[in-house]
């Protein structure tokens, strides 16, 4: 039933799924299922809505892909959100690690002159406090920090990653989208030093999600699925 209005948690499966996609992940249940931190048959009950109320199909093997109508709103939910975080951390101050949650809820009920205000308040913001771009389609395309040779200079592009557990550790070790060092040390753990002596330690498994231009760079690949994970909890639990 197209006229069916869309629901909070429908939008939430269908930022998930856009996310997916933005990142180059095969769109599949398995990977709705670790992104979301949700249950196989929470899951497989949300695709079956999306797919009743005309937002997404699921092809023969099983793998799924957005209507027109998805696409659009799955866009616009993933706009909303991202703004919002930039908001959150650029006007009223908040903790960048701390908005994502906050913005999940808040994206839900913003009217289209909050968000035109809100837009015109981040000014000439582009990104998400964590790098993902507001409008999508405008992705820089980076490669895993965990790939990248010692002594390679490497630019942090954005976190790809974006539980808040995680944003917390990547903030406290000091990494943020825009620094710039070299990679010192790989291993079990990644050390990027900095300009002023500092350096900043991250374990292998984070560095995996941290997303980085790099000179020389690694071979392009897709971040590990099941380290990508949108949040701390989700619905279905």
């Amino acid at each position: 039933m197209a006229g069916r209005p869309i629901t909070p948690a429908e939008e939430q499966y269908l930022e998930t799924i856009f996310w997916l996609e933005e990142s180059g992940l095969p769109l599949t249940a398995a990977n709705v299922m670790r992104a979301r931190r949700v249950s196989p048959p929470a899951v497989h009950e949300m695709i079956r809505r999306l797919e009743r109320d005309g937002y997404v199909t699921r092809g023969g093997d099983k793998v799924l892909a957005f209507t027109e109508r998805g696409a659009a709103h799955a866009a616009a939910q993933v706009r909303r959100h991202r703004l919002v975080e930039r908001f959150l951390s650029d006007v009223l101050d908040m903790p960048w690690d701390e908005v994502h949650e906050s913005a999940d809820r808040l994206a839900h009920a913003l009217t289209p002159e909050l968000e035109e205000r809100m837009r015109a308040a981040i000014g000439d913001a582009t990104t998400c406090p964590h790098g993902h771009p507001i409008d999508p389609g405008e992705r820089v395309e980076g490669v895993p920090l965990a790939d990248v040779a010692v002594g390679a200079r490497v630019e942090i592009v954005r976190f790809e990653n974006e539980a808040e557990d995680v944003l917390r550790y990547v903030k406290a070790a000091g990494l943020e989208p825009g620094l710039e060092g070299t990679v010192a040390e790989q291993g079990e753990a990644v050390v990027v030093a900095c300009a002023l002596g500092s350096r900043h330690v991250v374990s292998a498994s984070v560095a995996e999600t941290v997303a980085v231009i790099a000179d020389p760079s690694p071979p392009a690949r897709v971040a590990l699925p099941a380290r990508l994970l949108l949040n701390e909890g989700g619905y279905g639990r």
